[in-house]
């Protein structure tokens, strides 16, 4: 996929909003739009190491970022400074919103990890998505959102997730 011609800025602002408010926001080296999908790549824009238990995210990790119009998730690829391959973070999101140097992402709270050679594969935050109150303010996207992470956690299991990106 490559970089439609009135998108070779070549950067792109990645704006993450939670329950109404920005939570973060960093620019990225946009690397390819196709009216449908948008790749950005993405040094760590967290601050310091942050260690799940499961992977360490840190300074000089890479992240490769998949973004949809049409479907309720993200999906990151994250490399060490080395370029090692972590695995992939999986955000449940409403579908991304370009406007020009802009992508606004709604983050739903839900999120997948998936390790490098595929054997971890876990379901993250399903309590803080429970107290969201998502499920009563908007059951329509409460059940966009379970439906992602459900056809996420199938495609990491069933290998498919690689072909997604590609």
């Amino acid at each position: 996929m490559s970089v439609n011609s009135a998108d070779r800025s070549g950067r792109l602002d990645v704006v993450l909003v939670k329950a109404g408010r920005t939570k973060i926001r960093y620019t990225g080296e946009l690397l390819a739009d196709d009216g449908t999908r948008v790749a950005v790549r993405a040094p760590w824009a967290g601050s310091g190491v942050r260690d799940f238990g499961f992977v360490r995210f840190e300074p000089g990790d890479v992240f490769t970022e998949y973004y949809w119009r049409d479907r309720w998730y993200a999906v990151k690829e994250v490399r060490s400074a080395t370029g090692a391959l972590k695995g992939w973070y999986c955000d449940i999101t409403r579908p991304a919103a370009r406007s020009g140097p802009e992508l606004v992402v709604e983050d739903l709270d839900l999120d997948l990890w998936v390790s490098a050679d595929g054997t971890d594969v876990r379901r993250l935050d399903e309590d803080e998505f429970a107290d969201s109150g998502l499920t009563e303010r908007d059951p329509g996207a409460a059940a966009a959102a379970r439906s992602a992470l459900d056809e996420l956690e199938s495609l990491a299991r069933g290998g498919g997730l690689t072909a997604l990106l590609a």
